[in-house]
């Protein structure tokens, strides 16, 4: 049992624990200089153990020794020599140009750097292109600067220590940090009871893969060429769900490359390939774009008889006319638009703040307040009701203490493994036992990391006038509706909402200022409530003339 530590190692401890979840979780999985890191870092001397997590947690990999102050560590010359003489820190790293002027103040370089023109009145960026013009070989610090009284350490062990980060967050979007904020009370996460098999990668496989379409991922958002990277991502295979979501979204964000560059015959093959958003409907718009319109009508057809979402459903709507049209075929009946309920208002224009906040000044009255909410109110409201299913510990969901929802969110199966308890949640809906909830959920949670409720917005005054005013049937409809494609449908709804606590009333308000035009989404949006009888209109502003 490792020694308990003083509040001024708060770093070391987190580190101490990461590196123990992960020895006992994935075991199997480490390499032989992963599981000797372990060994070998459990030996070190306490300040040799706290430098180096100091290193590991800050930007690098180099480090000026006169830089590095910690007070509960002090003088570092000893606890840098352990870890010199481990080799996860080098004091010989051949640096660039570059990288040592990064490393340097301008008056150092203009000291001991070679410089031709030393003339103070030159920007540190000119320095550096004069010193890239001689074109000097990489070297130590120590050559760059001999006659500087400093010390170089650079880390090595950089990547060891992100696949052990990855293998504890089961991504690398994440760091250390994380304990911190959740140690200092910044963020907080719902306790998950998390098994020692619950884990985002089964074999080392998995490990190595992630890094590979994450290497790809980060080539092609450099913008370098794609032709190299094709045959690897096209091969690429894994039985991982985790990953084969991954794969499935790079593939389609490729696949709108080659579509982009007019390689229409290689992006058709990346959409068939790939199950990642709208991949189905980016295929029927090659296919017009290669004068293949029966194989459109088929496929839009095919999607139409079954969509995936509202979405889908909404864009083949569209296509089947025209590719009809195309066809030389009789055109199916369109459905009827759903005709809006319409605001006109002439407002001057403020001086700070959208139209949003215009219009919900002007239509704010004490007896029937209005908020200006968008997408956060149904949501927060839904992930109340719905907390325990959002947050229940099925396999694969949850990896470690720091996730502000499952894993698996946005996949296509997230609503289906938790059928039965989405169903219990919703069922509250159907007596007044959903209020109590709701408000004992809020209470017991508040503050706590979600994917859907927005705590800055959900003030308690808006909460009570949300219970009171919306009906639990309307509330019901707006979960399912969530439920049927969480990525597309938590977007769109109503900006404002006016309750009528008088009249346990309200309704939503969508704004659109001069020129502005309603998006699909919320054209979507309009239509479900109109068809579920959601009081909704949408409000067009014009501004008045000075």
């Amino acid at each position: 049992m490792p020694t308990a530590l003083s509040a001024d190692f708060y770093y070391l401890s987190n580190f101490r624990s990461a590196l123990a979840w992960i020895d006992e979780r994935y075991r199997d999985l480490l390499s032989d200089a992963e599981q000797a890191f372990i060994q070998h870092f459990a030996g070190l001397d306490l300040a040799a153990q706290a430098l180096l997590v100091r290193l590991v947690m800050r930007k690098g990999p180099h480090f000026r020794a006169s830089k590095l102050s910690y007070v509960e560590i002090g003088d570092i010359q000893a606890p840098a020599a352990q870890l010199l003489a481990l080799g996860w820190l080098t004091d010989s790293a051949l640096l660039t140009t570059e990288e040592v002027v990064a490393l340097l103040r301008k008056d150092e370089l203009l000291t001991h750097l070679p410089l031709a023109d030393r003339r103070t009145s030159l920007k540190k960026s000119e320095l550096l292109e004069q010193l890239l013009e001689a074109e000097h070989e990489p070297q130590p610090f120590a050559h760059w600067c001999p006659g500087l009284a400093d010390s170089l350490y650079s880390l090595t062990i950089g990547e060891l220590c992100n696949r052990l980060r990855l293998l504890f967050f089961g991504n690398l979007s994440q760091d250390w940090s994380e304990f911190v904020l959740a140690e200092l009370g910044v963020l907080r996460y719902e306790p998950v009871a998390i098994t020692a098999d619950s884990r985002a990668f089964r074999s080392r496989q998995d490990l190595e893969d992630y890094l590979l379409l994450r290497e790809l991922r980060l080539r092609f958002e450099s913008g370098e060429a794609i032709d190299d990277m094709l045959a690897t991502l096209s091969s690429f295979a894994s039985a991982n769900p985790y990953l084969q979501s991954r794969h499935a979204k790079l593939l389609f964000q490729f696949a709108q490359h080659l579509e982009r560059q007019a390689e229409f015959e290689q992006a058709l093959a990346l959409y068939r390939r790939s199950d990642y958003g709208d991949a189905r409907w980016r295929r029927i718009r090659v296919l017009e774009k290669l004068e293949r319109h029966a194989e459109a009508h088929a496929l839009a057809l095919q999607v139409d008889a079954a969509p995936r979402h509202d979405q889908e459903s909404q864009q083949v709507q569209r296509a089947l006319p025209r590719l009809q049209r195309k066809l030389g075929l009789p055109a199916a009946k369109r459905r009827a638009a759903v005709a809006e309920a319409r605001i006109e208002l002439t407002l001057a224009q403020p001086e700070v703040g959208g139209v949003e906040y215009a219009v919900r000044e002007h239509l704010h009255r004490d007896h029937a307040p209005v908020h200006y909410v968008e997408n956060t109110l149904i949501c927060s409201l839904f992930g109340l009701l719905c907390w325990e299913a959002v947050f229940a510990p099925l396999p694969g969901a949850f990896f470690h203490p720091f996730q502000s929802g499952p894993a698996d969110l946005l996949s296509a199966d997230f609503q289906p493994r938790r059928e039965a308890l989405f169903a219990t949640c919703l069922a509250r809906l159907d007596s007044h036992a959903y209020q109590a909830h709701i408000r004992t959920l809020y209470r017991d949670k508040f503050g706590t990391q979600s994917p859907f409720v927005f705590w800055g917005m959900l003030g308690e005054e808006l909460l009570e006038q949300a219970l009171a005013c919306i009906p639990a049937a309307h509330l019901k409809a707006c979960c399912q509706r969530l439920l049927r494609d969480l990525k597309a449908n938590r977007a769109g709804m109503p900006d404002l909402i006016q309750f009528y606590p008088g009249e346990q009333r309200y309704r939503m308000i969508e704004v659109k200022g001069p020129g502005d035009r309603l998006q699909d989404n919320q054209k979507r949006w309009l239509e479900f409530c109109a068809e579920q009888g959601m009081p909704v209109e949408v409000c067009y502003v014009q501004w008045a003339q000075p």
